[in-house]
């Protein structure tokens, strides 16, 4: 297929959306940044327009803190972004605390990094901020049980330019060089004005109980990772009834649905657990946000 020439057009977005603190003139000054980027493994680059108040507070501080947005404080974000620190005193809008390297930490913020800048690079119309991470600050139910970050925990806002706008982050569809050994979902389909949203309400004999799960476990698994119109297959049973379980099922299409149905891992779970299932009723339902959904990923 031909590709289209866009010009010049830096197209590498979106980027994730931050909020850089600082001190300007003895008093904490916020701005929204969608300008960060990474050099190696260890430093990282907040390039912001030299129109800016902040600018000034970092050149005399060399200090500032990079707080990642969520939903939740967006609309705060935004704000700080459309107004001056030089005419309107912008230090109330968060509630924060002065980090360990005496820079202002967002509370809000799921995580946050305070830096000190160890180079300033200068472009036309811009500071370039290289900074060195002097620690960062997780909310702890952004993090696995290992204690490590998890960005499908994290969810952070993403900014995307020219369009001014900003978007949601999306699910893990792998694990990152490790495609060859594990499996992973595929890429999905939009769900369309005929998806379906479905829960399947089965209560299983309780002698057959744990060979179900297994089947259940299987059908999930192959279908989300084989089957681009499979959304969400989501399994949970009650605690006080596990015999009783409910999967959340969501279907790009009638068509995908179809598909499903028909496909050899479907019907090997269907004939497998004829006589293990005692109840079964599907009860379609009504989203009362469509764009709102459930990302399912294979971990």
């Amino acid at each position: 297929m031909e590709k289209t020439n866009l010009g010049n057009l830096l197209a590498l977005y979106p980027k994730p959306l931050t909020v850089v603190g600082a001190e300007v003139d003895g008093k904490v000054n916020w701005l929204i940044v969608g300008h960060t980027g990474i050099i190696g493994h260890d430093l990282l680059l907040v390039s912001m327009s030299k129109s800016h108040h902040t600018n000034q507070g970092i050149r005399k501080s060399k200090k500032l803190s990079v707080n990642l947005v969520s939903r939740e404080m967006l609309s705060k974000a935004d704000y700080v972004g459309s107004v001056s620190g030089a005419s309107v005193d912008k230090s109330g809008v968060f509630d924060y605390h002065w980090g360990e390297n005496g820079s202002p930490v967002i509370d809000a913020s799921p995580l946050t990094m305070e830096c000190d800048v160890v180079d300033i690079y200068e472009t036309e119309g811009f500071d370039n901020f290289i900074c060195s991470v002097a620690g960062t600050y997780a909310d702890p139910d952004v993090l696995d049980d290992n204690g490590s970050l998890d960005y499908t925990r994290l969810k952070p806002v993403l900014f995307t330019f020219p369009g001014y706008s900003y978007l949601a982050t999306g699910e893990v569809i792998g694990k990152c060089l490790q495609l060859g050994k594990e499996p992973s979902t595929c890429a999905k389909e939009p769900m369309t004005a005929d998806g379906i949203v479905r829960l399947s309400k089965i209560e299983v004999y309780p002698e057959h109980l744990e060979e179900y799960k297994k089947y259940a476990t299987e059908i999930g698994e192959i279908s989300l990772r084989t089957e681009p119109g499979v959304l969400t297959m989501y399994a949970v049973s009650e605690k006080e009834n596990p015999c009783r379980i409910t999967i959340l099922e969501t279907y790009a299409s009638q068509e995908a649905y179809e598909k499903h149905i028909a496909s050899e891992h479907f019907q090997k779970y269907k004939q497998g657990t004829l006589h293990m299932v005692k109840i079964l009723t599907l009860s379609d339902q009504t989203p009362l946000d469509p764009a709102n959904r459930i990302n399912n990923f294979i971990q």
